[in-house]
């Protein structure tokens, strides 16, 4: 096998307990998560999907339709080290495992392929997607920013992809706007999308590392492969008709109802 990818699947959710099961028109989170899982596995060499999921709730309703479930322990620390966890429970040795968070439904497959691809030819440790915002995306974000303040991570790379940092600030400040935006439609600023994957041996290095500095201030656990010298491939995709980073609230899943609503269901393409 040459790629595992690894839906991450915990009922636990501080906010939001349970949500895995939650419906989201007419389809559980988990199962639109896994379908778009195995959408991807298909336009890759040698590639299998399956849900890691602490709880038996969950992997019953995986069974039921037809989905590879596997058990974890419900202790490990976050759903990249219950990819791991998923990937010893199987007894196989990819070489690139993607973490496709379980409260991403509308994560497109063709972001999934994007990062799996990069991650087995770029050389790096990871890979990880991110879309260039519009100007008139850019002051979306910034207006969403003054609500929900730690919603939505920003990243900068240099000139060959490579990771320089992330952030839940807007970077990078930018001087003389106004000059920028008459110059064209596009901004600097380029948007997180919250999906990884990663090099077998760089995966098992990362869960053996302790929480970093940086880490454990801005919240962001792919911060912890920067403060070890590990690399990171930022791969530019198209922005998705449905843009929603991940259900985190009840109040999410109306959100995510209207725009599935007004763009069409992805999962009836």
């Amino acid at each position: 096998m040459k790629t595992l990818i690894v839906v991450p699947a915990r009922y636990g959710s501080t906010r939001f307990p349970g949500k895995p099961l939650v419906e989201i028109a007419g389809r559980t989170m988990v199962s639109r998560v896994a379908a778009m899982a195995s959408r991807a596995a298909a336009k890759l060499d040698d590639a299998a999907s399956i849900v890691a999921t602490d709880d038996t709730r969950i992997s019953e309703h995986c069974r039921e339709l037809g989905i590879d479930v596997v058990m974890t322990d419900p202790n490990v620390p976050s759903g990249t080290d219950r990819a791991l966890a998923a990937v010893e429970a199987m007894g196989v040795s990819p070489e690139v495992v993607v973490n496709l968070q379980g409260d991403s439904p509308f994560t497109p497959p063709s972001h999934v392929v994007a990062v799996a691809k990069a991650a087995a030819q770029s050389g790096a440790d990871a890979a990880t997607p991110y879309v260039r915002l519009t100007w008139q995306a850019l002051d979306d974000f910034r207006a969403h920013k003054k609500t929900t303040p730690f919603s939505g991570t920003t990243l900068a790379h240099d000139t060959s992809g490579r990771a320089l940092w992330f952030s839940k600030n807007l970077i990078p400040a930018i001087r003389k706007e106004a000059a920028l935006r008459e110059a064209g439609p596009m901004s600097p600023v380029c948007r997180h999308i919250g999906l990884y994957a990663y090099r077998l041996d760089a995966l098992r290095r990362y869960v053996k590392l302790p929480e970093g500095h940086y880490e454990t201030l801005e919240g962001l656990e792919q911060l912890r492969f920067l403060e070890n010298g590990m690399s990171i491939q930022c791969v530019e995709v198209e922005p998705d008709a449905i843009a929603i980073p991940g259900i985190d609230a009840p109040e999410d899943v109306a959100l995510a109802e209207r725009l599935i609503a007004q763009h069409g269901d992805p999962l009836q393409d």
